[in-house]
């Protein structure tokens, strides 16, 4: 999506339709995707 920024070393799942920002070090899955887990 424009205008949408997906962060550094984060993981998308398959699939996965990102509609909104997703964090640094975050795993999403899902459609619309949803962050599952921040990693250390």
């Amino acid at each position: 999506m424009p205008g949408v920024t997906i962060g550094e070393n984060a993981i998308i799942g398959t699939g996965a339709v990102v509609t909104k920002d997703i964090p640094d070090n975050s795993i999403a899955v899902g459609a619309p995707a949803k962050v599952i887990r921040i990693l250390d």
